[in-house]
């Protein structure tokens, strides 16, 4: 095997000129609100659990759900199930051919964030 002095070497220089872009940023995104929906997962299964099993494990997990800790954590959660439902949709369309090139693109990054944040005003309204 050759050789390889690994130590020396310079950093490569893209990391020296690299711009975050919208469309990085918003699949990252994706990415993390889908690992919200697992923890929102988990807490919807607790309160299910807590339900089927007894009347003060409803009331503490319901108790906790529905203070203004709970009002938050459900909110953000909202908002990360309608951003990834909105990143699935988007990710649809790429995959079917339309909206590939970078302006469109940036675009709808910036339009998930805002549906996302409308989506979760009206379903909080509603609700």
């Amino acid at each position: 095997m050759a050789d390889v002095n690994r130590g020396n070497r310079p950093l490569s220089p893209h990391l020296s000129i690299y711009r975050p872009q919208m469309t990085s940023f918003s699949s990252i995104m994706v990415r993390l609100t889908g690992i919200a929906a697992l923890f929102l997962f988990v807490l919807v299964v607790w309160w299910l659990l807590a339900a089927a099993t007894s009347e003060s494990a409803f009331n503490f997990i319901d108790g906790l759900l529905t203070s203004w800790v709970g009002t938050v954590v459900m909110l953000g959660a909202a908002w990360a199930l309608f951003y990834h439902m909105l990143g699935r949709l988007r990710h649809l369309v790429w995959d079917l051919g339309y909206c590939l090139n970078v302006e469109t693109a940036e675009k709808l990054g910036v339009g998930m964030f805002v549906m996302a944040t409308v989506l979760t005003v009206v379903a909080a309204l509603v609700v």
